[in-house]
Order: structure tokens, then sequence, then C-alpha cells
């Protein structure tokens, strides 16, 4: 058995396993007592962290997304109010964090539609991206609040698509970026 942790260092180490594990295995055999055998700790302390397996797929969705969130909020908070620079920044953002987490993202997303707390969750989830980035783009584009609500929709499920083309080595990172930063101006750009 592992040694006692700091129930934080515990819970990051359990979180990087279960990465890993999704990473070499899929999520289907991700279980919190396979999690157990993995990070050498008895069967307990998973569910003591993590409750149930649904907990533990909400958790690594959480982390995944509050690094995007942090790093989209990061890249805007510096940038001018001009639509084709945040739109990069936006893309660059997006397709960053997909590169950094790696396939698993995608499969946790997928494994996150089995369940009704998880699947509640993730709409969560994606309805706070979508808001950020109808916050960052609407005053840019000139058109009404529902408007760019339902776009930011549509560029969250484009964005989504290419992110998983580009883990899947179908595109390169530098034209998952280009090309939807591309549609983001080619849509949001006012009409002269």
């Amino acid at each position: 058995m592992s040694k006692k942790m700091p129930k934080a260092a515990r819970r990051a180490q359990l979180l990087e396993t279960a990465r890993i594990m999704v990473r070499e295995n899929g999520t289907d055999a991700l279980s919190l007592g396979a999690l157990a055998d993995r990070a050498g700790v008895s069967k307990p302390i998973t569910y003591n962290h993590f409750e149930t397996r649904s907990g533990l797929m909400i958790e690594l969705y959480r982390q995944i997304n509050e690094k995007q969130v942090r790093a989209t909020e990061d890249a805007l908070a510096e940038a001018p109010p001009e639509l084709d620079r945040i739109a990069q920044l936006l893309a660059q953002a997006y397709m960053d964090c997909h590169e950094a987490v790696g396939p698993e993202f995608h499969a946790i997303d997928g494994a996150l539609k089995g369940d009704a707390r998880m699947e509640a969750y993730q709409r969560e989830m994606v309805d706070g991206h979508i808001a950020l980035y109808a916050d960052a783009l609407g005053p840019l584009a000139g058109i009404s609040e529902a408007e760019i609500g339902r776009r930011c929709i549509a560029i969250i499920g484009a964005a989504d698509a290419l992110s998983d083309a580009m883990i899947r080595e179908r595109m390169t990172k530098a034209e998952a970026v280009s090309d939807l930063a591309s549609l983001i101006t080619t849509w949001l750009r006012p009409s002269e």
C-alpha cells in the first residue's frame, strides 16, 4: 500500500492515476476499485474521495474544464477588443488545452453521457463555456444576445470536433487553430 499523504495530495495523485488509466485503457476500465489497485491504496480511500465512479468522472472533467477556462480567461485578459485577435486567442487556448490533456478528454466527455448526474454536470460546464465565449465575442459581433448565444453553441461544437480531429492526427494543431479562428471571424464579423 502507498504511504499516507495529505488529502489534497492524495486526491491529486488519484486523479493523475485515473487520467493515465483512461489514456491507456479508456473509460470502461476505470472503476474506483481499479483506481485503488493502480494507485496502491485501499478501496475505501478512493470511495472517500469520489464516492462513485460518476463522482470520479465528474472530477476528472471538472479539472480539465477548469484548466481550459483559466487558459481562456488568461488569454482574454490582455487582448485588445478586436474580433480577429479574440477569435485567434479563443482558438489557440482551446487547442492548447486539448493538446495538453490528450485523447482522454474526449474519452471522459463521452463517458459523461452515460449517467444522468454526469450529463447534468457536463451540460453545466458546456453552458459555462458557451457563456464565456458569448461574453468575449458578443460586444464585437453586433448581433443580439440570443443570436450570439446560439452561434457560440455552434462554435463550441465546432471547436470540439476540430480538437478531436487534431488529437486523432487528422489535422495539425495549427490547422485546427486557424480553422476555428476563421470560422469565428467569418460568422461573427459585423456586416459593413
